[in-house]
């Protein structure tokens, strides 16, 4: 039995136990992934989401890791079209390690300078690499096609030419309007 509860804020959270089960997935999911963006910052949700992995406010992305190890767990993310997503699979036992991991990095990321230049040449690489995928290549090509000039048909991690003129302040500005807590829902 799924339950739903939302929050004075605007979170909703929605719970389902299954009895007997000692894993627990749990999901940070953003109503935003690339169809929202404009096109001059095509990407930038697809960005974001490797830039948080990178640091907050109080933890290092070593410091990520070596938690997400010591959990035994499994921490990662993925951009659609339609929403972003932040999730762990975990131990019931480790459940409320990651509800602060993942808190912490979907509320305070610190976006650093250096790691955001590292990252772009990631996601720069990414992009190079569906180029030379023929499965991947004909995926944006057929969206493209089917939505001509419309956010959908652009690729969800933008172009090398608006990944490459994102800058920090636009990232950080991006976040601050898009990560807020009436877009999310935790699952």
């Amino acid at each position: 039995m799924l339950e739903r509860e939302t929050l004075d804020d605007g979170l909703t959270l929605l719970f389902e136990d299954v009895p007997g089960v000692r894993s627990v997935s749990i999901g940070v999911w953003l109503r935003m992934g690339s169809c929202h963006e404009p096109e001059a910052l095509s990407g930038i949700c697809h960005f974001i989401e490797h830039l948080v992995f990178k640091g907050t406010k109080t933890r290092t992305a070593r410091d990520i890791n070596l938690l997400t190890d010591r959990i035994g767990g499994n921490v990662d993310a993925f951009t659609s079209k339609e929403e972003t997503c932040f999730y762990a699979r975990v131990l019931d036992d480790h459940l409320p390690l990651a509800v602060e991991l993942l808190a912490d990095i979907v509320r305070a990321p610190r976006f650093d300078a250096e790691e955001l230049e590292r990252e772009r040449k990631v996601i720069l690489e990414e992009i190079r690499m569906v180029l030379d995928s023929p499965e991947e290549r004909i995926y944006d090509l057929f969206c493209e096609e089917f939505w001509p000039g419309h956010p959908l048909g652009r690729p969800i991690q933008g172009t090398a030419q608006t990944v490459a003129a994102m800058s920090r302040r636009t990232v950080q500005n991006w976040f601050r309007r898009a990560y807020v807590p009436g877009n999310m829902l935790v699952a």
